[in-house]
């Protein structure tokens, strides 16, 4: 991990197009590649951003650049596609690189663990007839995906389970497909978003990016839900 405080402006350009005037922000770059601009606000979303894979190459400034201040132009660029991010650096305040070494991950509360754990075991029971579990805790270089299924034309889908289902959850779980659709074996993933209670936005979210969500009934999944004595 590289951690860089500098003033700099940010350019970026493909998709859309997006440009940050001369400030003070935080540029992290990370071991698996990817590069993120961060202020001081905005919590933990970065003011803009490259995904992995992609490359890093640090140049001299050209001579208008120069007169403007400019003392390193960092362009990163996106590996599969034209998106370009241009940082072009002023000024350094500080620069740390620092190996965090392998990350031990998430550990999931007692319910989260055993939401994952009977919806292995229910896979057809709650997803639909012909689903099928291949493996929990699928490892990934970014943490491991709750659980790999089959769908009933033999797709993969990944799931991620979750006692309330926020938009972190579905971000994580975009991260996740996004990573595995490079396998060659995967490239027809899809999600699913499983929770005891998935707010509406994450379900929007969810939904916009052809996620499927499914509420899990703690109860009913550990057979503690008397159905027959409902009053409705």
């Amino acid at each position: 991990m590289r951690l860089v405080i500098a003033s700099c402006t940010v350019d970026y350009s493909g998709r859309l197009a997006a440009h940050l005037d001369l400030a003070k922000r935080v540029l992290m770059l990370k071991g698996d590649g990817s590069v993120l601009v961060h202020s001081e606000g905005g919590s933990y979303k970065p003011l803009n951003w490259m995904n992995s894979p992609c490359s890093l190459h640090i140049d001299e400034p050209d001579e208008d650049e120069q007169i403007d201040g400019v003392t390193e132009v960092w362009t990163v660029q996106a590996a599969k596609s034209d998106d370009r991010l241009i940082i072009r650096i002023h000024e350094v305040v500080s620069d740390i690189v620092e190996d965090l070494g392998v990350d031990p991950g998430l550990v999931k509360d007692g319910v989260e663990a055993h939401l994952q754990e009977l919806l292995s075991d229910q896979i057809p029971t709650i997803l639909g007839e012909g689903w099928s579990a291949i493996r929990r805790e699928y490892p990934t270089p970014i943490g491991p995906v709750d659980l790999l299924v089959h769908d009933p034309d033999g797709r993969p889908v990944a799931i991620e389970v979750k006692r309330r289902g926020g938009v972190d959850g579905v971000e994580q779980l975009t991260r996740y497909l996004s990573l595995l659709s490079r396998d060659p074996l995967l490239v027809e993933i899809s999600g699913v978003f499983a929770a005891q209670e998935i707010t509406r936005q994450a379900r929007t979210l969810a939904e916009d990016r052809g996620i499927r969500c499914v509420l899990l009934d703690y109860d009913a999944m550990r057979g503690l839900d008397d159905v027959e004595n409902r009053l409705f």
